[in-house]
């Protein structure tokens, strides 16, 4: 391939500033005497603008669309996009014409979903892979199914981390077979993170306001926090994995991705809940989920009261020299301003062990559970050009112009192929991974009785990972290079009520966020 000129280049801008500018004027059109942004808007204002019929859920799908092909092409976070999704909107259109306004607040409202989360559709769902392109789901996943119920428009598939990262260990974040190399909105030549990179960009860059990932470990909230948006980590077993690509069934879990706390809740409020499909991890959840469900808990006092905890050491390493630590403190002192007891420099028994998945026993068990996950995955497909791990190993040595095989390699999968099911050793890793969690994490939370750890960016993500624990990160600032950063706040399980009361006051008193520059 030929070097790409410098006057081509600013041709290329000059056109693509021109389609953003044209999407901009579309949707002042929208809006005519409406004073509503339909970039930035929240689900609330998606919903007050249906209700007063100065939007309908067609024209922003046809904003949404035009934003996805104005920016995907250099942003690569959006995979394919559904055919049905205009047919959807309209119907959520003639619904609410017909007096149908209250099927929920996501009626009509564009979601995009990971592409590991099964639609039986005309979507693919591929985890980035050509292995599993034209393979056919039996069924929607379980969330998939809830969103269709409340009236929510299926907008397409966003891109990640090709099979979470669990090919090889030389694949960049954010690379997948199918959509190449995503890119961080803020600054281009830094990491998105992963393995949701599609669903955090996508909505970083209002091509969507609505998003699904998933996580294993790190996969929501690291790239919500590279992104300047709001990741939201459930207690595993809150929602259900059915229909979702596996890794790992101990810690696997699907949240929201959005740009604002509220946006994130009214999402989880339509997701939760008991899945026979999934029935001993929803079932042992399903005791968390408050009557009346969490939109209560957005209070605008929720961190009166609140006891939180700071653990800086190991977790500001990443950070040093950058201004972010500053930016922390100065927010340290908003949380106590609203009413929060911060303990500082608070510290994790073994955290430096729980860090590392090859010391903690993370890495052993992870690579058995995948094996056995996914072929039973591939062999409840209706159809698909692969049925087991076996074969999609065979398929990327077949294809390393398609999937970069000679490039990246697929270490991880040929050992994941070479472990035999559970023995000794991994029961003995699940263990370490449990004894860890209690006299780590849990034992810090229960002797400091703290409602919260509190963290700058995403580093802390592995040791709740682990024991299953939820998260929510939100935008906290911007370093000197202009690359974002978030606050996480993390607790036991079941305490997502805490965490929305905590991660929506915090939101209010700070409004960190801002869209990206040149997008």
């Amino acid at each position: 391939m030929g070097t790409i000129t410098t006057t081509a280049k600013f041709y290329v801008c000059v056109v693509l500033l021109a389609v953003v500018f044209r999407d901009v004027i579309n949707a002042v059109e929208y809006e005519e005497g409406f004073s509503f942004n339909i970039k930035e808007a929240t689900i609330e204002d998606i919903q007050k603008a249906f209700t007063q019929n100065h939007l309908t859920s067609r024209k922003l799908v046809d904003f949404y669309l035009q934003r996805i092909q104005a920016l995907n092409p250099t942003l690569r976070a959006v995979l394919e996009v559904n055919p049905d999704a205009l047919d959807q909107a309209d119907q959520a259109d003639r619904e609410r014409r017909r007096g149908n306004q209250n099927r929920s607040l996501l009626h009509g409202v564009p979601v995009l979903l990971k592409d590991s989360i099964a639609t039986a559709d005309e979507l693919n769902t591929t985890a980035g892979s050509f292995a599993l392109l034209g393979s056919r789901v039996p069924r929607d996943a379980h969330v998939v199914a809830k969103l269709r119920d409340v009236g929510a428009v299926i907008l397409g598939k966003a891109s990640l981390s090709e099979w979470y990262g669990v090919r090889s260990s030389t694949m960049p974040q954010a690379w997948c077979a199918r959509g190449g190399q995503a890119l961080n909105p803020y600054v281009e030549s830094q990491s998105p993170c992963g393995s949701s990179s599609g669903p955090a960009i996508s909505v970083a860059t209002n091509m969507v306001a609505v998003s699904l990932g998933t996580e294993t470990d790190g996969s929501i909230i690291c790239p919500a926090d590279h992104n300047s948006v709001v990741g939201f980590k459930p207690t595993v077993g809150l929602i259900s994995r059915a229909g979702v690509i596996p890794v790992s069934p101990r810690q696997d879990t699907i949240g929201p991705i959005c740009r604002t706390v509220s946006d994130a809740v009214h999402v989880l409020d339509v997701i939760v809940g008991f899945d026979p499909r999934d029935s001993e991890a929803t079932e042992s959840a399903a005791k968390f989920i408050p009557q009346g469900g969490y939109k209560q808990f957005l209070k605008k006092e929720g961190l009166k009261g609140k006891k939180l905890g700071v653990v800086r050491d190991p977790f500001f390493k990443s950070f040093n020299g950058s201004n972010a630590i500053s930016i922390f403190d100065d927010h340290l002192n908003v949380l106590r301003q609203r009413g929060a007891t911060v303990v500082d420099n608070l510290e994790i028994a073994n955290v430096t062990i729980i860090l590392n998945p090859f010391q903690s026993g993370e890495a052993i068990a992870l690579l058995a559970e995948f094996k056995l996950s996914i072929n039973e995955y591939l062999q409840e497909l209706v159809s698909s050009p692969v049925r087991s791990l076996t074969e999609i190993i065979e398929f990327n040595f077949n294809n390393p112009g398609l999937e970069k095989t000679n490039e990246f390699g697929q270490d991880l999968f040929i050992a994941s192929n070479m472990t035999n099911g559970f023995g000794q050793k991994e029961y003995v890793a699940m263990e370490m991974m449990k004894q860890l969690s209690q006299n780590g994490f849990e034992k810090l939370m229960k002797e400091n009785q703290l409602d919260a750890l509190v963290t700058l960016g995403s580093d802390a993500s592995r040791v709740l990972a682990i024991g299953g624990y939820p998260a929510i990160t939100v935008p906290a600032g911007y370093d000197s290079n202009g690359l974002p950063f978030g606050i996480s706040f993390g607790g036991l399980k079941g305490t997502e009520p805490k965490l929305i009361e905590i991660a929506y006051d915090f939101e209010q008193a700070t409004k960190a966020r801002k869209p990206p520059p040149n997008f």
